[in-house]
């Protein structure tokens, strides 16, 4: 590689750095290694074709022109760390990246849940995802149901709050959430 193509690769990185948070060949490395993939099935998840991810990898390219590629890459960061907080299992996690494989930049959200890219409010899916992480970052799930059954007799609202949000699916703790919204 000579210097005029060094600089192209440290300025397309430090492009992803201030895009992506980080330079995209080190966070497609974490999400192989937290999701136990490889490249080729990482590309096929996210929609790219295995050259266009080697080459957002090596900084020969700096940007994923395709937004529903960049909301799958959100997911599966969210997936990675559902996985090593133990809240999700493996075999839960694959199901969940063949259904972000399919997802078409939000035809599997709601319109309520879509993702945007932008600086807009957080969305009913990234509410609720920040309040189930947080849960589930101070107690593990069986605790947590644990703590709902003690709660129950005299707080039936509280108890279900914890189960839906600190062991249950996203899915139904974004349905809890719309319904407690009016």
């Amino acid at each position: 590689m000579d210097a005029a193509q060094q600089e192209a690769t440290a300025r397309a990185r430090e492009l992803q750095r201030n895009w992506y948070g980080e330079p995209l060949g080190a966070l497609f490395r974490k999400l192989i290694e937290d999701l136990g993939l490889n490249q080729a099935r990482l590309a096929a998840v996210l929609g790219l074709s295995a050259p266009m991810l080697s080459q957002l990898m090596s900084g020969q390219r700096a940007k994923i022109g395709n937004p529903a590629v960049v909301q799958r890459v959100q997911l599966l960061q969210e997936l990675a760390a559902q996985v090593a907080d133990g809240s999700v299992s493996a075999a839960e996690a694959t199901e969940r990246m063949d259904e972000i494989k399919k997802s078409q930049g939000g035809s599997v959200l709601s319109n309520t849940t879509h993702t945007t890219l932008g600086s807009g409010a957080p969305t009913v899916k990234r509410v609720v995802r920040e309040i189930q992480s947080l849960l589930r970052s101070v107690a593990a799930a069986g605790d947590i149901i644990d703590a709902a059954d003690s709660l129950a007799p005299s707080h039936p609202e509280l108890a279900e709050f914890l189960r839906v949000y600190g062991a249950g699916r996203t899915a139904d703790a974004v349905a809890h959430y719309q319904s407690h919204q009016n």
